[in-house]
């Protein structure tokens, strides 16, 4: 089989389909920049209010005023499926009512200073279908 028979192709979502994918998911991973390196959470998520609302394992004090929040499922054995990222700006969610009930609804890992709740803002949603060939 030649390679070009089996070559999975990109073809991205638009905004409304690319939420819509994100919604439909309570997993994923908080992305942000520290120390000029990557740094990258595996986080729960839901959708409210126009905002994601995000539980990592990761201190408060370094999650920056910025992040990117990457959801995707992709197949294994063929290569296909989606993935969405959504960058904008965070805020740690303060009011105690709030993130006691975030912390019943959203799993977390940890517990102390590493289980930040995170109020994440989108700016930019990008998502891309991946697809195999004939599609």
């Amino acid at each position: 089989m030649s390679p070009s028979a089996t070559a999975v192709h990109m073809i991205e979502l638009s905004g409304a389909e690319a939420l819509w994918m994100l919604e439909g998911r309570g997993l994923g991973r908080l992305v942000y920049v520290q120390h000029d390196s990557a740094v990258i959470r595996p986080a729960r998520h839901v959708w409210e209010f126009g905002r994601l609302v995000v539980r990592a394992p990761a201190p408060a004090a370094v999650v920056p005023v910025s992040a990117t929040y990457h959801v995707d499922e992709v197949r294994a054995a063929t290569g296909t499926g989606w993935t969405v990222a959504a960058s904008g700006p965070v805020q740690v969610v303060d009011d105690p009512d709030e993130a006691a009930h975030y912390r019943r609804t959203l799993p977390g890992w940890t517990h102390g200073p590493h289980d930040t709740l995170l109020y994440l803002r989108p700016k930019i949603v990008r998502g891309y279908r991946l697809v195999g060939p004939g599609a």
